[in-house]
């Protein structure tokens, strides 16, 4: 009799935990669960996938370049056009034909100048115009040198300054004017000319760019 209670009494602890032991299994199971669902939702709402990055930047690619060919083909249409254009002309079409510089002038109202009114010339001011073969006065491209010279007879000549401007600069410098057409090239002479009231010399280097000419041009700059 004994002996079946306490049998029995064990057979009661035993189910208690397995009772227990079933119910921490469901709740570790339950756990795990929402840990793997928190996880998931995580996952999607993280960084996009490489893949996707890859797609989109091979788009964006794609783009760039279908744009850039139409480019190259407008281009390439006017280039066409401008072929067939120089086709037509006539055999007797030559350079004599076209506007070309014949000669360089260095006009008169090259000189220094004080241009902040200060009472000292800081400032030299080059007139150019390039004159065709019908003595008209022209806008070339051309690349420029220019040397501000004293060219003291009781001495060897010394340079003051010296500047370079080059066709993308010199096109700016186009002044169409009523009362003078020309190039106009300012440069900064501050410092570089110890007595302006001296008669100095401007020399010039004019290398046209359509024909390859090179023109040399000097002026006498006496002071005002």
């Amino acid at each position: 009799m004994n002996m079946l209670y306490r049998i029995s009494k064990i057979g009661f602890r035993n189910s208690n935990f397995v009772s227990r032991y079933t119910t921490g299994l469901a709740m570790l199971l339950c756990s795990s669960a929402l840990l793997y669902l928190t996880a998931g939702c995580q996952d999607s709402a993280g960084p996009e996938n490489p893949l996707t990055k890859q797609v989109e930047t091979l788009t964006r690619d794609k783009r760039e370049m279908m744009r850039q060919i139409e480019q190259l083909e407008s281009k390439n249409k006017d280039l066409r056009i401008q072929i067939n254009t120089l086709h037509g002309f006539t055999n007797n079409v030559s350079f004599k034909d076209l506007y070309e510089v014949k000669s360089i002038k260095i006009t008169k109202h090259t000189n220094l100048f004080d241009k902040d009114k200060d009472g000292k010339k800081e400032t030299l001011i080059v007139y150019i115009q390039p004159i065709d073969q019908d003595g008209d006065i022209i806008k070339a491209p051309a690349d420029v040198h220019v040397q501000l010279l004293d060219l003291d007879k009781d001495r060897d000549p010394v340079v003051l300054g010296k500047w370079h401007v080059t066709p993308a600069q010199l096109r700016k410098l186009w002044v169409d004017a009523l009362i003078k057409t020309n190039y106009r090239l300012t440069f900064d002479i501050a410092g570089k000319v110890p007595d302006p009231d001296k008669t100095l010399t401007v020399m010039l280097t004019f290398t046209d760019y359509l024909t390859g000419k090179v023109f040399e041009e000097q002026k006498l700059i006496k002071p005002n």
